[in-house]
């Protein structure tokens, strides 16, 4: 996508240092675009504990990289001890986003029967590169299927604006280009359909206001900003279209789990009889379960998450206690929207529906 008229992805090895990762700091967006070096895999896992990099795709991205650093840093005797101990500290950094295990999954899986570190290495950096590049590719095509969803709301209300409305960040920022979520409604507006984009704002670390505005704002998409509690007043009054969100994780029966208040979304649109679709490439899908309430793991955050606010003032980027300081904050990630409100799942492979048999009609090969 592009950023500051110039097209980036969000993470990349270095030019000429081939163990170097880089990619943008996300705690600045949107005040402060500044690029971090990654040197080891003690700092992949720094990124993505604390959210430097955020986003299932992403983070999958980071955490393949996080590896094969492990590999260039090690220089001992017995590498595969080493990587696995590296594996379960990079697993323990998000346990809610599926594509981090996903990723680690498929290195471990690169290196079966390679015994010298140097192949190792390599092999661990072609898997990486691989799964960033598979990536690209797959938000591409998610991009193409939602799309023909947008072009027949278009196509219904001829040479008005399609509103879409959308929760916390599924962009470009949080994979390596065109984003989940977003990528129908970028391949939209290159071809020329009117589209506007509610973007709320994702409380407590405002990634809709934060990232999703700051991508919009980049690629020239209209969009408003909203507080979280709007969508159903939107909604009520014929101002949505369509809802369409991300997910970290997904159960093989279609449940969705996504940043917390996307379940709310999910309520509203049901109500209101609009379309709620959910984004998303396969490796986010969790085939080992179905009851998604019960068996996924909820990321509990830091209450000063929800105690502060980010914002620029006089001083820069800085904080602001908006409670009292003694007061307890809970701070759920993320909650699961169940299979029944969502009316399709957007994969790479097509739009099916949430449930078992959707999800087996386009991945057979997962079929018990």
């Amino acid at each position: 996508m592009i950023i500051n008229g110039e097209y980036r992805r969000t993470i990349w090895v270095k030019d000429g240092d081939s163990r170097l990762i880089q990619t943008f700091d996300q705690r600045l967006f949107p005040h402060e675009v500044k690029i971090i070096d990654v040197k080891t895999s003690e700092e992949a896992g720094i990124a993505i504990k604390d959210m430097i990099v955020r986003g299932a795709p992403l983070i999958g991205a980071m955490a393949a990289y996080g590896i094969y650093l492990a590999a260039v840093e090690f220089s001992g005797d017995d590498i595969i001890t080493y990587l696995n101990e590296r594996k379960d500290f990079l697993n323990e950094t998000r346990p809610t986003a599926i594509n981090l295990s996903w990723a680690l999954n498929e290195q471990f899986n690169a290196i079966q029967g390679i015994t010298s570190k140097s192949a190792i290495i390599e092999a661990l950096l072609n898997g990486a590169n691989k799964i960033v590049e598979d990536d690209v590719e797959t938000c591409r095509m998610i991009g193409q299927h939602g799309l023909q969803i947008i072009e027949e709301i278009a196509a219904d209300k001829p040479g008005e604006v399609v509103n879409i409305l959308t929760h916390c960040n599924a962009g470009w920022l949080a994979c390596i280009d065109w984003g989940t979520a977003t990528s129908p409604i970028y391949q939209a507006h290159q071809k020329g359909i009117k589209v506007h984009v509610w973007v709320d704002e994702t409380r407590p670390r405002s990634q809709g206001a934060n990232l999703t505005s700051f991508e919009l704002n980049e690629q020239g998409v209209p969009h408003t900003l909203i507080t979280d509690n709007t969508g159903g007043h939107l909604m009520q009054h014929n101002l949505v279209d369509m809802v369409i969100v991300g997910t970290d994780r997904t159960t093989r029966s279609g449940d969705v789990a996504n940043k917390i208040g996307t379940y709310l979304k999910a309520l509203a649109a049901n109500d209101n009889h609009v379309p709620f679709y959910v984004a998303l490439p396969s490796s986010t899908i969790d085939w080992e379960i179905r009851d998604g309430v019960k068996e996924i793991p909820i990321e509990m955050r830091s209450a000063d998450e929800v105690k502060y606010v980010f914002g620029k003032g006089k001083n820069g980027v800085e904080s602001v206690l908006i409670c009292p300081l003694t007061t307890p904050a809970a701070n759920y990630g993320f909650d699961v929207t169940p299979a029944r409100l969502v009316t399709g799942l957007i994969t790479e492979k097509g739009v099916c529906a949430a449930s078992e048999e959707g999800l087996i009609s386009q991945f057979p090969e997962q079929k018990r």
